[in-house]
C-alpha cells in the first residue's frame, strides 16, 4: 500500500501513550482534548471508553484539517463497576487490597478519525489482569516505589506492577498500558500509512 503525507495527532496528553505511539516510529503531534468524562447513567465499561476516545478525537478535530485523529480512553471494571483513579497513596492501597485475588478487565477504547471527511472508526479492546494473593506489605512497598496515582487499578503493568499479577490474557499487550498498537497499526496501514514506515 502507498504511504501518504497524511500527518497524525495523538488526542492525548498521557506520556504513556505518546511512548506507545513513538514505537512505530512514526511523526506524531499531541494535543490536549477538553472532554467531559463522566460516566452516562448504566453506561457499561466498554461503550464507556469508546465513545470517550472519539470524544477527544473529535475535540482537537477543527485544529487539524486532513490529519488523522488518534484517540483513546481507558478503565478498568470489576464485577461490573468501574475502577477510577486513586489520586492519592491511601486509596491506591486500598484499590489493590480489595482486587488481591481479584480479576479485573481493562477496556482500552480507540478512535482513529480521518478529519478530511470527519469519518471515525471506533473500537475496544479488553485485557485481563488477575491479581495474586498481596500482603499489606506488599501493596505498601509497590504504591511507596511506583506512586501509580494516576492510573486505573492502582499499578503500571509496564513496571514494577508486573510483580503483583498471577496471569494476564488478551491479544494486545499493549491495550493494557493505554494504546492498543496492534489494532491501530492496522487501522493506519488501511488509511494509507506504512507501518512498520520505510527507512530514511
Amino acid at each position: 500500500m502507498t504511504e501518504t503525507a497524511r500527518k497524525l495527532v495523538l488526542a492525548s496528553t498521557s506520556p504513556y501513550r505518546a511512548e506507545l505511539l513513538g514505537r512505530l516510529r512514526l511523526p506524531f503531534e499531541t494535543a490536549r482534548p477538553e472532554v467531559d468524562e463522566t460516566p452516562r447513567p448504566h453506561e457499561r465499561p466498554d461503550a464507556m471508553v469508546t465513545r470517550l476516545a472519539e470524544a477527544k478525537a473529535r475535540a482537537v478535530a477543527d485544529a487539524y484539517p486532513d490529519h488523522l485523529v488518534i484517540g483513546s480512553d481507558q478503565n478498568a471494571s470489576h464485577a461490573d463497576s468501574i475502577l477510577g483513579k486513586p489520586g492519592d497513596t491511601g486509596r491506591a492501597e486500598a484499590q489493590l487490597a480489595a482486587l488481591s485475588g481479584k480479576t479485573v478487565t481493562f477496556h482500552t477504547g480507540l478512535c482513529l478519525l480521518d478529519t478530511a471527511t470527519g469519518q471515525a472508526r471506533t473500537g475496544e479492546v479488553p485485557f485481563t489482569v488477575t491479581f495474586r494473593e498481596l500482603t499489606p506489605e506488599e501493596i505498601h512497598h509497590y504504591v511507596a516505589l511506583e506512586q501509580p496515582l494516576d492510573c486505573a487499578g492502582s499499578f503500571k503493568s509496564e513496571g514494577l506492577g508486573i510483580s503483583l499479577f498471577a496471569r494476564m490474557q488478551g491479544d494486545d499487550p499493549t491495550a493494557l498500558v493505554g494504546l492498543p498498537l496492534i489494532t491501530l497499526g492496522r487501522w493506519l496501514r488501511e488509511a494509507g500509512i506504512a507501518v512498520p514506515p520505510r527507512p530514511a
